[in-house]
């Protein structure tokens, strides 16, 4: 069962929380995060990706990097910019983004559940891309981006949640991206004893996102061990800072796919080889590019379905059911476009690597891959979202799901909560 606990936070002061709130460090490249930073110097990017404090031409992975964004934290600490809590508590972290409403539980997890299966993944993760997480959370003793925990809706915390944010709130901003941020403090010891006790009693918790911070995380609290021998499992090492939502307020986006051309077909004949596959017809309503406003009438409505946009013009494609498997992985709707077709016709045998296709998150609209189409690519794929129950069922069955599968908004705010130890 499940280990999930209050903890001492480190947080900004009130007045400081829009301010230093910042996008995951992995959103930006480094010239877009040197031009955040240099826009807003308190922006916790700065101490996320710390290579904007020096000068180009030092190597993002230099241990000078690394020790900044430690002296960082402090400092800012000295500074006011951040407080440290007195006593261990959860917070509750509500995201609204369009009028949708998602409401999370800050605490910190076991990395024995994670290493038990407790905590279950749907994606592997890549050892290069791990070591600077596992190189920033070492040197800085603090884990300092939450992971997006998921589980199944559990009527005692819905309750606590519920009364709680009934209280005045600890943060209330709205980021430049829209997107409004709450907080609020779970302090009263019978509410923090029935959320530990509820969690205790759940059985499987699943990643959402972050699965390389979680990684990482995970593996610096091993090496503690390693270099503690006297662990008793109790230390906060053992544990590491996420953010945990009930199903039923998560709504995953669609992961798009473009393809840079259509491996020696022309269009004609491409179209032909869609027929075969699939049932294919142009969208009516919509002559050619999708206008403002028309993004629904050209995306899929439901699973099995996807829209193609080829020459100008947007198609919806329906899969047979008898080309979709009665199984976690490969009956998911990137996978039989996979099987189906991106392989056999496209020949993209590994989409990991090939440098034909790319994926575009759903937050980008249709449009996006008309761009994409009138620029480097010959075909676009928009794809139905993968629900939050096919998810969970992958990860039941201890499968992994095809790369990008999944794109979760909105994405939780790097800043408003850190864990040290």
């Amino acid at each position: 069962m499940a280990k999930i606990l209050p903890f001492i936070c480190v947080r900004p002061a009130a007045d400081k929380a829009d301010i230093i709130a910042a996008l995951p460090y992995d959103v930006y490249n480094r010239s877009e995060a040197m031009e955040v930073v240099k826009k807003n110097p308190e922006s916790f990017l700065a101490i996320d990706r710390a290579e904007t404090q020096f000068p180009p031409d030092i190597d993002i992975y230099a241990d000078c990097v690394y020790e900044k964004a430690a002296s960082m934290i402090q400092e800012w600490k000295e500074k006011g910019s951040f407080i440290v809590d007195e006593e261990k508590s959860y917070y509750i972290y509500e995201l609204t983004m369009n009028g949708r409403v998602q409401t999370g539980i800050t605490a910190c997890a076991s990395i024995d559940d994670y290493a038990e299966g407790v905590i279950k993944k749907h994606e592997n993760t890549r050892a290069d891309k791990e070591l600077d997480r596992i190189r920033h959370v070492d040197t800085c003793s603090a884990q300092t981006g939450p992971i997006f925990l998921a589980y199944r809706a559990n009527a005692v915390i819905n309750d606590v949640v519920a009364k709680n944010k009934e209280k005045e709130a600890v943060y209330d901003f709205t980021a430049e991206d829209g997107i409004r941020h709450r907080v609020f403090k779970i302090g009263d010891p019978a509410d923090i004893l029935a959320v530990e006790t509820a969690f205790s009693q759940i059985g499987e918790i699943y990643i959402a996102d972050g699965h390389h911070r979680a990684a990482s995380a995970v593996k610096v609290g091993l090496k503690r061990r390693e270099e503690n021998p006297g662990y008793t499992g109790e230390e906060e090492f053992n544990y590491f800072l996420s953010v945990l939502f009930p199903d039923e307020e998560l709504m995953i986006m669609d992961y798009n796919r473009v393809v840079k051309d259509l491996n020696g077909l022309s269009e004609e004949e491409f179209l032909e080889k869609m027929k075969e596959l699939f049932v294919v017809e142009a969208i009516a309503g919509v002559e050619g590019a999708v206008s403002e406003g028309m993004n629904g009438q050209a995306a899929p409505n439901k699973k099995g379905e996807f829209s193609m946009y080829l020459g100008d013009t947007w198609y919806r494609c329906s899969m047979h059911e008898k080309d979709i498997p009665n199984d976690p992985v490969e009956g998911l709707d990137v996978s039989v476009l996979q099987n189906l077709l991106l392989e056999p016709v496209l020949g993209i045998t590994d989409p990991k690597t090939d440098k034909r296709i790319d994926f575009v998150g759903g937050i980008r609209g249709l449009k996006e891959l008309e761009k994409r189409c009138n620029e480097d690519c010959k075909v676009a794929f928009a794809m139905y979202p993968t629900s939050i129950q096919e998810l969970f069922a992958v990860a039941d069955a201890g499968l992994l799901m095809p790369p990008k599968s999944t794109w979760f908004e909105p994405k939780l705010r790097s800043g408003l909560f850190i864990h040290e130890f």
